[in-house]
């Protein structure tokens, strides 16, 4: 039986939980009244909850958000059959059996939240940040966990007597701060919990009864002189629970990516259409064909107008009309791809529309192609494509290949006559959303971008998708 197994098990069999599980009761009403206060005024449409138990904090969530879809888990059956029998008619409650350590959801979800569920898992850090990529940007994870100096008497009765106590090491919060995932901010904050069982044999009769401990009940001569070095057989026994609250903010997305099934699909007019749509900012990381025509940044800033301080410049530019990697080495010059960073921007402000140079296997660097430049920046991507015969093909690939690497598809731009054939095709087989078709418009310019970028959804539609 692995551990995980073992955990499940002991839960499964924890048939008193609700009445003893007081401190986790008390800690669910805490967490449930932060999530309210950190996410007013607006109310979650989709929660994950990890390790819901038999239903503490589900119960507190429903009561504060009776709209919303909750998906409760944990790892234990039992415990979710018993969470069934207590919100019976709850057509918006989903339940599921899960590890929180390697969720097998894909979300996204506004809110993630998990009480006294943490302290389980063992390697937490990389369980916030799978979990932070389960959230929508701007989504909120919310987390209490047992933390440092937990259970200081039960430890100190160990330490009279010589013993090893055989519970876990909690983390301190400074050391949980250091965990929280790169993809934005949060805070922890430590309460205690003062409780006081009504013996020392009581408080760890409670802790087997909720499924939270290896200490065997029938008493071991070392155990009772444990209990007996923690105080009278027939006296209450204080007992401090810290519990670290944590409250978790992803940053929005900060723009898109648009790239093409092609050269010459039409990339930089739709870059130029949204960045007109949603007053955006523009940067093109990479350029090359300078020798032949205008650069695209200049393209575009005559096409959509943004002033020089939302124009932001270049990582490398070359004179040859070829892909990057190739351009660079006729100038006797190598990309360095971990040099190409996003540029500081306050989405704030507006999102950015980062435009690729051609489609989506461009080569960058030996090794290094546009899809792993996508992947390092972590943006939606918007995939231009023709709209005339041959684009079914075409945009199924890119799509395919970019969701293969976790890519997350804001929408596919068609460019060309209206076609709804193929464009029907692409959104059945490619599971997409068309954002716009743009119709073919001569001359194309400042005038034409405005008609172009009045047929795109607004940019809170894309975050909030």
């Amino acid at each position: 039986m692995t551990r995980k197994d073992s955990i499940a098990a002991r839960f499964d069999t924890a048939q008193d939980y609700e009445q003893a599980a007081r401190i986790q009761r008390i800690a669910a009403t805490e967490l449930a009244r932060r999530i309210a206060v950190s996410m007013a005024p607006h109310a979650p449409r989709r929660i994950l909850e990890i390790g819901c138990g038999t239903g503490f904090l589900t119960r507190e969530l429903r009561r504060l958000f009776p709209q919303a879809h909750i998906t409760a888990t944990d790892i234990a059956p039992g415990m979710l059959q018993r969470l069934a029998r207590r919100m019976p008619d709850d057509d918006q409650l989903v339940l599921h059996r899960m590890d929180g350590e390697a969720p097998d959801l894909t979300g996204p979800f506004d809110l993630i939240c998990s009480s006294l569920a943490m302290q389980w898992f063992t390697d937490r850090k990389a369980a916030l940040a799978a979990l932070a990529r389960l959230l929508v940007p701007g989504g909120h994870m919310a987390l209490a966990t047992l933390c440092a100096d937990s259970f200081r008497q039960w430890r100190t009765a160990y330490q009279a007597v010589g013993r090893v106590c055989p519970m876990a090491n909690y983390p301190s919060c400074t050391k949980l701060q250091a965990e929280w995932p790169d993809c934005g901010a949060g805070l922890w904050q430590d309460a205690e919990i003062i409780d006081t069982p009504a013996s020392p044999l009581a408080f760890v009769r409670e802790l087997r009864a909720i499924g939270a401990t290896h200490t065997d009940v029938p008493q071991t001569d070392g155990l009772r002189r444990v209990l007996a070095a923690a105080g009278a057989a027939d006296a209450p026994f204080a007992i401090s629970y810290h519990v670290a609250y944590g409250l978790f903010h992803r940053r929005p997305w900060p723009g898109v990516f648009v790239t093409g099934t092609d050269t010459d699909v039409g990339k930089t007019v739709a870059s130029a259409a949204l960045v007109r749509a949603w007053n955006a900012a523009y940067w093109k990381p990479l350029q090359s064909g300078t020798d032949d025509a205008p650069s695209d940044s200049m393209s575009l800033r005559h096409l959509a107008g943004p002033d020089a301080t939302r124009l932001y410049p270049s990582a490398a530019s070359f004179g040859a009309s070829l892909s990057p990697e190739d351009a660079a080495r006729q100038a006797n010059a190598r990309i360095d791809p971990a040099a190409i960073a996003l540029p500081r921007h306050d989405p704030s402000a507006g999102p950015v529309v980062v435009e690729g140079a051609g489609g989506v296997f461009v080569p960058i660097a030996p090794d290094y192609l546009m899809i792993d430049l996508m992947v390092r920046l972590a943006l939606p991507v918007v995939l231009v494509a023709r709209s005339t015969l041959g684009t079914i093909n075409h945009t199924l690939l890119s799509l395919a290949a970019l969701r293969a690497r976790g890519l997350h598809v804001a929408g596919v731009i068609l460019n060309g006559p209206l076609e709804p054939v193929g464009r029907d095709a692409i959104i059945r087989h490619g599971q997409v959303r068309i954002l716009a078709q743009f119709p073919p418009i001569t001359p194309m310019g400042p005038e034409a971008v405005a008609q172009l970028a009045a047929l795109l959804p607004p940019w809170r539609d894309i975050v909030q998708s």
